[in-house]
């Protein structure tokens, strides 16, 4: 069941362009809620930056992550998991984006 729920968070996410991948990245990184045992802060600085460069809006504007309901399931799916599936699902997403 646990790695059903991990499976279903990773299907999301390859589901999801680019700038939505990277949205969710950020939001991760940022998040007091998610446990990841990563470097938060390079994974959110790799985000980051690569976001900038691939999305005029976050790089002009103060970007309301509420807005996007596919980024914002994802994390909520995320806050129901345990450390270490947080931690596969931001090891996937690290590694997909990267």
């Amino acid at each position: 069941m646990k790695e059903s729920r991990v499976e279903d968070v990773i299907n999301i996410i390859k589901d999801m362009d680019i700038k939505d991948k990277l949205k969710l990245g950020i939001c991760l990184t940022t998040s007091d809620w998610a446990n990841i045992l990563y470097n938060k802060t390079e994974m959110y600085e790799k985000f980051n930056t690569m976001l900038k460069e691939v999305d005029e809006e976050y790089k002009t504007t103060l970007i309301n992550f509420a807005k996007y309901k596919l980024v914002m399931f994802a994390m909520t799916k995320l806050m129901e998991m345990e450390t270490t599936e947080q931690n596969k699902v931001a090891l996937y997403l690290f590694n997909n984006i990267s």
